[in-house]
């Protein structure tokens, strides 16, 4: 069973920074388009950062929000069968739940828990 576990939320202060870890079991992040996603209170998921998969499922690079180009990387470690996202120079904006998942994942309404982001002072 695929699964997706995320951690490393927490409660900062703007310009702060996070790391945000998400780890994989029953699948290889290697293999995946892994992304991650954030939620906030009203708002529809959006997908923040992501890795790409090209047609012959190869390495195709990284793709970011323009809300958070500059600011967030998404990192894997394979060994480990995780994935990363640091955040850097966080936003009140950026407070949300926030989610690594996989596109097929997400359109089928497959998701984690989550972990809570909250940037206030």
């Amino acid at each position: 069973q695929v699964q997706f576990v995320e951690s490393g939320g927490g409660l900062v202060q703007p310009g702060e920074s996070l790391r945000l870890s998400c780890v994989a079991s029953g699948t290889l992040v290697s293999l995946l388009a892994m992304g991650w996603y954030r939620q906030a209170p009203g708002n529809q998921r959006e997908l923040v950062a992501t890795f790409i998969r090209d047609s012959l499922f190869k390495d195709g690079g990284t793709n970011y929000a323009d809300s958070v180009k500059g600011r967030f990387t998404i990192s894997r470690d394979n060994a480990k069968n995780m994935v990363y996202l640091q955040m850097n120079s966080l936003k009140p904006e950026d407070t949300a739940v926030y989610y690594c998942n996989t596109p097929l994942r997400s359109q089928s309404g497959i998701w984690g828990p989550g972990t809570q982001v909250t940037v206030s002072s």
